[in-house]
């Protein structure tokens, strides 16, 4: 069984379109968690590359104007490769402190971006990556689609960590196929900063029995370049997502948070032996479950648009 650890969920606002800048001020948030005492760190939704909240990207149905294709290749020069050097940055904080990174990003990949969480180990560097499977509302427009073969539970000392990227935590068959994979640490980075989010954190441990750790940012309008096109207005003050980050237990019960009045690194004291506790009387995917009623299949495969052959 792991020793128990402290985790940590980091409420920062990312620099928008300055992805290297953002990518600096999460190497120092990595090092000052690591200085709390934290092995384990997540970070929110988008954090390098920017979620670009209250914009359109000037798409009206059936036609998109000319100020939206700009709007879009500068959202796509902001993205990160994974071979760039914020990702070499973010490595090098993870490497120094020996803390276990999840970390939301915009990831570009051709003439794609996908809403992706990065993981880092101290050892390994970048492990492995989630793309968001399904996008909500207008984010389908800027954002492609990941598939199957990118919903990685890795195995850690301090236990078993995944992600689920913001409303994916309201596909339930997305769920289902985390806790089968014996998720322990379900990291859910987030731009969600409504008041009924922490009650799905809280379902989300009592359904799957592990500890949630979510991370949403705190950001105002004045982040953002002043052209940034905006339907909630200029207003530097104004403030676009409020946070909420929390660390829920196994049985639902809030560690920490949810936190809403500015930038901060909420910490909690993680036992792993809480996990096991709380599968005595409800282990979906045990003995509570039901596979001769229920069945879920899940397709793990890459989709790609194109396929080769021969020489």
């Amino acid at each position: 069984m792991p020793a128990p650890f402290k985790a940590a969920v980091v409420q920062a606002s990312s620099v928008p379109y300055d992805t290297l800048a953002a990518a600096e001020k999460a190497a120092g948030l990595i090092r000052e968690a690591a200085r709390g005492g934290a092995s384990l760190a997540v970070f929110p939704e988008a954090f390098l590359g920017g979620y670009p909240k209250g914009a359109s990207f000037g798409a009206p149905i059936g036609m998109r104007k000319p100020q939206g294709r700009e709007d879009f290749r500068a959202y796509h020069e902001a993205a990160i490769a994974l071979d760039g050097p914020e990702v070499e940055l973010v490595a090098e904080a993870v490497a120094e402190t020996g803390i276990f990174l999840v970390i939301g990003v915009i990831e570009r990949d051709g003439g794609t971006v996908y809403c992706t969480a990065l993981f880092f180990d101290g050892e390994n560097g970048l492990v492995a990556k989630h793309r968001k499977l399904m996008p909500t509302g207008a984010e389908r427009l800027i954002w492609g689609f990941g598939d199957g073969s990118t919903m990685p539970v890795i195995d850690t000392p301090m236990g078993r960590v995944g992600a689920v990227i913001c409303w994916e935590n309201y596909m339930p068959a997305l769920r289902l196929a985390m806790y089968d994979q014996g998720i322990t640490l379900y990291c859910a980075p987030t731009a969600d900063d409504r008041d009924g989010w922490a009650a799905t954190m809280r379902h989300i441990a009592l359904e799957g029995r592990c500890f949630v750790l979510s991370a949403c940012q705190h950001i105002t309008r004045g982040a953002f370049p002043d052209d940034f096109d905006c339907a909630l207005g200029d207003a530097p003050d104004t403030v676009l997502m409020r946070g909420g980050s929390m660390i829920v237990d196994p049985l639902g019960n809030v560690l920490a948070g949810p936190y809403f009045e500015g930038e901060d690194i909420l910490y909690a004291q993680i036992d792993p032996a809480e996990v096991v506790r709380g599968k005595f009387d409800f282990d979906v995917v045990g003995h509570y479950a039901r596979p001769d009623v229920f069945n879920l299949s899940v397709n793990v495969a890459p989709m790609k648009a194109v396929t080769r052959s021969g020489d």
